[in-house]
């Protein structure tokens, strides 16, 4: 199986698994159980106490329950105000992941080029892992102050335990930041190469062929002194074309 082929359906498999994070993170906002409390002494006077990052709910044995907004904004807890914008930033985030990686991926071939691709779909899986990071620490914050209180035995207001809305919400983050991580990572490889295969090869000179001993050394025996190759051509060059000159010996008739 080609390479290409292998990257792709590894990017179908963890845009899937972060959409699916994405909606279980989303599926958490509008549930009540966040927290829960149950308070009664007899079986037909049972109450449940529950709530979550914008009301407060109550319901009995009959069925009925009843919610109940937070009165004032200006009056709730730094903590609840926090857990709200980390909450809220998760979900716009996944959204702008989703996104980027339905453009990047090489089955859609929206992005243009494989470069292209490869880096809109980095920008996607950084964007989901900003999202993942964010609900993780919405849910762990929230999990936090619940366990705190409620293992606290000065604490003497009512005490409550982790909803299920909780459970569901550090699962979808999981899954957003283990397909993220992954995403990121080959993504990365492929569309941000090394400084060392972006760095130009330097031309090769007379030097630096030289310096490598890789021009043809001239034969041990010959009187011919180093030098460069052009400088020998020349000399044999001019050593064919001037004639040989022959020396011419005279005797003592020839001036007579």
């Amino acid at each position: 199986m080609k390479y290409r082929t292998v990257m792709m359906y590894m990017e179908i498999g963890c845009f899937v698994s972060c959409l699916c994070g994405w909606i279980l993170v989303c599926s958490t906002l509008p549930t009540e159980y966040w927290t829960f409390s149950e308070v009664g002494s007899i079986v037909l006077t049972t109450s449940n106490y529950y709530s979550n990052l914008w009301k407060d709910c109550i319901s009995d044995t009959t069925g009925v329950s009843d919610c109940k907004d937070y009165p004032s904004l200006l009056a709730l807890p730094v903590f609840l105000h926090a857990c709200r914008a980390l909450a809220v930033c998760s979900v716009i985030t996944g959204f702008f992941g989703g996104v980027l990686t339905l453009v990047g991926m090489k089955c859609t071939k929206i992005g243009g080029s494989e470069l292209a691709n490869a880096r809109v779909t980095f920008a996607g899986g950084i964007t989901y892992l900003v999202s993942g990071f964010c609900g993780m620490i919405t849910y762990s914050w929230w999990a936090n102050k619940v366990i705190t209180e409620f293992v606290d035995p000065n604490f003497r207001a009512q005490k409550f335990e982790l909803g299920a809305a909780v459970f569901i919400g550090w699962g979808g983050s999981i899954l957003i930041i283990c397909a993220g991580t992954v995403m990121t990572f080959f993504s990365g490889k492929e569309g941000l190469p090394s400084s060392s295969q972006q760095r130009p090869r330097r031309p090769a000179t007379y030097a630096t062929a030289r310096t490598r001993r890789t021009y043809m050394m001239p034969p041990t025996g010959s009187r011919v002194t180093l030098g460069p190759p052009l400088f020998y051509e020349g000399r044999k060059s001019r050593a064919t074309r001037s004639p040989t000159k022959t020396t011419r010996t005279f005797s003592r008739d020839d001036f007579v």
